[in-house]
């Protein structure tokens, strides 16, 4: 039912046992108030409807103390770690934070056309996921700030991001491949016509493509597969690939995720890993470091953690330049990888 009347910050302050100064200073972000004053003004706030996106808010503040995060289909592993760093990074500061779960393209393409135009949000965050050239003049002219997680469009250098070199990762993976006498190396990677317009595992597909030149190794186009990125559709790929006369001895994978799925398809093809096939994946997640993955390791909270910073950093002073933040990859060599038979 809604309120006759708006609720007024002497309300909140009488909810809370505190003053009205207390509260306009936990609203502008104060820094010298107690976490549990905070967090008792803030329960205040939400009870009375005294939102911190009302329309008394933004008039009496400018700010919402909302920071909205945008991430495309969130059971992603890595996407969950990064998600997990922003909450981390976040977790001190004076700011709510708001979870908008993409799970279609049409919600992708509603995001960047609406979410810039909001005033509910102080600032925004997205997570891997990059705004096509149609949409970056949305977000430069918009008066959110925003910083870009796992995305990289070379046309917003308006904007903040923090990316990790994923060619660098998908050459460091097949060299690895290539140092230890492999000469078949196949990719198992995402549709390059991605709904979402993720980008890494086309970057990935570089990096490997420039190490297979690096090493005089003509690609195969038949021992690369894309689809999907699920666990499933890897398993389908990779029985297709390693269940043919000629198949590669090893395989990089875009993902950790993706490479289980190729290491239960050799092992239901009655392949050994890595007597048989070796495999890389990417990511190392929980799983990867259970199973004894080689990977390729990224730093998945840190990126999170960074583009929180970096978001924060901006609110403080809205006149700072734009920062483009390159994280390394490193490679983590485990029992999955092994030189081929006979070499």
């Amino acid at each position: 039912m809604k309120r006759s009347s708006q609720p007024t910050i002497r309300d909140v302050a009488l909810r809370a046992h505190v003053s009205p100064g207390t509260v306009s200073r936990v609203m502008r972000g104060h820094r010298g108030v107690a976490q549990e004053t905070r967090r008792r003004v803030l329960a205040a706030i939400c009870a009375l409807g005294y939102t911190p996106d009302s329309a008394a808010t933004r008039l009496s503040t400018g700010r919402s103390l909302v920071i909205g995060v945008v991430v495309p289909l969130s059971t992603r592993p890595s996407v969950s770690e990064r998600l997990n760093g922003v909450v981390k990074s976040l977790a001190e500061s004076s700011y709510d934070l708001v979870i908008h779960n993409v799970e279609t393209a049409d919600q992708r393409t509603r995001c960047f056309q609406n979410l810039p135009r909001r005033r509910d949000a102080d600032g925004l965050l997205f997570i891997s996921l990059a705004p096509r050239d149609a949409e970056v003049q949305a977000l430069v002219e918009s008066r959110v700030p925003v910083v870009l997680i796992d995305a990289d469009p070379p046309a917003l250098v308006a904007v903040s991001r923090v990316v990790v070199d994923d060619k660098a990762g998908g050459h460091s993976a097949t060299r690895h491949l290539v140092g230890l006498g492999h000469r078949r190396i196949g990719f198992l990677g995402d549709a390059v016509d991605d709904a979402f317009g993720l980008t890494s595992s086309r970057d990935r597909y570089r990096g490997y493509l420039r190490a297979l030149r690096e090493a005089g190794i003509p690609p195969r186009p038949q021992d690369c597969a894309t689809g999907e990125h699920s666990r499933a559709e890897a398993h389908a790929l990779a029985l297709r690939l390693l269940g043919r006369a000629g198949r590669p001895t090893a395989l990089v994978a875009a993902s950790d995720t993706q490479a289980v799925g190729a290491w239960e398809a050799a092992r239901e093809l009655g392949l050994r890993v890595p007597e048989d096939v070796s495999l890389v994946g990417y990511d190392d997640i929980e799983i990867a470091q259970v199973l004894g993955l080689t990977t390729v390791r990224q730093p998945l909270q840190h990126s999170g953690r960074r583009g929180a910073e970096l978001l924060l950093q901006r609110l403080r002073d809205p006149g700072a330049a734009a920062v483009r933040e390159v994280l390394p990859t490193e490679l983590v060599e485990r029992r999955t990888t092994a030189p081929p038979q006979g070499a």
